[in-house]
């Protein structure tokens, strides 16, 4: 069997009983190394899990997934995923490689960003499309996220924006923060930025990409919300973690029940 086991959000304890049983039992466990990172690293999950872990980083899953599957049909191999196995939808090509090559799988759920950024207060219900946003370059400034912001929000959903990793070959990896995206979208509307959600030291901070185009939120994994409609219940819980007192001081009510940027 192939086990696709999600790690959460937090540190090494958000596996659940469930996954953890799995690893323990498993020939071999790899650990996706390129979509996401937790906040500890491969160490500290080896010492929980007690279990070596396979650093499987982006090439190896790409052009060398038969390794990972090889043995699967005889004996039990897991891929470990930080969030959850199909928060995003990269691993779907391993799924298909495994029935193709007649090997069973079986996915083990976790959190992911997608559930948690209900955190901050906004209704998972009213958002639209999840955008991801990458590094400019000098030549490269990709815009294509911003008409499905604009999409999202002429239907008053909110948008998810996921922050890209960026890197040049042989270059440590580097991972976007809300400030760096939002001074790629200076536009006046209220967005939230989230840090290491599931975390004991999260942090989320509501306000104007102005704002918090200059604010700092710590280390990585951020993401970074562009509103759409408000409704008031979510303004109030937007107000706890509001980047200054008068963040949300240009809301505009446009019916009882609607605030909008």
């Amino acid at each position: 069997m192939l086990y696709f086991i999600g790690l959460g959000l937090g540190d090494a304890k958000d596996i659940t009983v469930k996954g953890l049983e799995i690893v323990k039992q498993c020939s071999r466990v790899y650990l996706e190394a390129y979509t996401s990172i937790l906040t500890v690293g491969k160490d500290a999950l080896e010492e929980y899990y007690g279990r070596e872990l396979i650093l499987a980083d982006r090439d190896m899953v790409e052009q060398e997934a038969d390794e990972i599957l090889k043995g699967a049909d005889v004996s039990d191999v897991a891929f470990l995923v930080v969030g959850d196995p199909f928060g995003a939808t990269t691993h779907s090509d391993l799924v298909l490689r495994a029935v193709n090559a007649g090997i069973q799988y079986r996915v083990i759920h976790n959190a992911s960003i997608m559930n948690a950024v209900g955190c901050c207060g906004l209704q998972l219900y009213n958002f639209g499309e999840t955008v991801s946003i990458v590094f400019w370059t000098d030549t490269w400034r990709p815009e294509s996220f911003c008409d499905k912001i604009k999409k999202n929000r002429d239907l008053g959903m909110h948008t998810l924006c996921l922050l890209g990793e960026g890197r040049k070959i042989y270059e440590p990896p580097r991972f976007m923060t809300v400030s760096q995206a939002a001074e790629q979208l200076l536009e006046i509307t209220i967005c939230v930025g989230l840090a290491r959600v599931g975390a004991e030291d999260q942090v989320i901070r509501a306000g104007t990409l102005r704002q918090l185009a200059s604010c700092d939120l710590g280390g990585p994994l951020h993401s970074m919300i562009v509103t759409g409609h408000l409704h008031p219940l979510e303004v109030d819980m937007l107000r706890l973690s509001a980047a200054t007192p008068d963040s949300l001081q240009d809301l505009r009510m446009t019916d009882s029940s609607t605030y909008t940027s």
